[in-house]
């Protein structure tokens, strides 16, 4: 089984260092063969350059940087060139990175969305009709900066939002992808100034790791077994779902994602995680 990790900007021959702790863990189990392409060539240059061929061929796990599906769709052409094929196809990928092509799936159990052409102009009063309070993103990522609200309502108006749109443009740049997204906005509960989310990865049909991911106390509750289970054969080999408990105590699904572009939580213990992985993936 072949690990795959994206190298430093600067260093070649190093693991990009936001990386470089799941990185040793992953080594530490001595599972995988690991093996790291250049960041540079590949994100810039459209070239797949890896720091060594893989000893045979086999199933390769992505831990990375997010890629558009087009991007992704070169990178698994790519390592088949090399021999290894990626967990996740190019049709998998796509499904769990864009969220409003897996909506139908989980639709009872997340937020309601809007639609839009990219550039198309949004209209406040119309979908002030749907919800009353709201926030945008695109098909993959909502905006975080400052200078952008996480949320719009009846106090937002059309030349504001307007101008918001222009610089929801400029700021995502490359990044874009997909469509526009309205979502209603979900009041979350807090505990000690900090919301109770969980991370939840999934694979090959079965629960991988569920862990904290918003800085909540230990004590908080966790998201209900049925609900955990209910979304454990989504169409992938290898995703996360992200849940979130709202003020009144339920539950819902902020977001998901694909396995290999989903980063780990901090209270994950990342040697446990790797040994796990390989378990289930051995099992497919």
């Amino acid at each position: 089984m072949i690990l795959l990790f994206p190298s430093d900007y600067f260093e070649k021959n190093q693991v990009d260092s936001d990386l470089k702790e799941e990185y040793q863990a992953a080594v530490q189990t001595g599972l995988y063969e690991i093996i790291l392409f250049d960041y540079e060539k590949f994100f810039h240059e459209n070239q797949l350059v890896l720091s060594q061929k893989p000893h045979s061929s086999g199933i390769g796990i992505y831990r990375g940087w997010m890629m558009k599906p087009e991007q992704y769709a070169f990178f698994y052409q790519e390592l088949l060139k090399q021999q290894i094929q990626l967990l996740n196809s190019p049709q998998q990928y796509r499904k769990l990175h864009l969220f409003p092509e897996l909506y139908p799936v989980i639709q009872e159990d997340t937020a309601r969305i809007l639609l839009y052409p990219l550039h198309q102009q949004l209209q406040i009063q119309e979908i002030l009709k749907q919800f009353d309070r709201f926030l945008i993103k695109d098909s993959v990522k909502s905006l975080k900066d400052p200078r952008f609200p996480n949320c719009f309502d009846k106090n937002t108006s059309q030349a504001a939002l307007d101008e918001y749109m222009q610089n929801f443009y400029q700021f995502r740049g490359e990044l874009l992808t997909g469509d526009i997204c309205v979502k209603e906005y979900l009041k979350l509960k807090y505990y000690q100034n900090h919301t109770n989310e969980y991370r939840v990865f999934y694979a090959g049909g079965n629960l991988l790791s569920v862990c904290r991911n918003s800085g909540q106390p230990e004590d908080t509750a966790i998201p209900p077994e049925w609900l955990l289970r209910k979304y454990q054969h989504l169409e992938s080999s290898y995703y996360t779902v992200d849940f979130a408990e709202l003020s009144d105590s339920s539950w819902k699904i902020l977001e998901c994602g694909d396995g290999g572009v989903s980063g780990l939580a901090q209270t994950e213990d990342f040697r446990s995680y790797y040994h796990q992985l390989y378990t289930l993936v051995q099992n497919l």
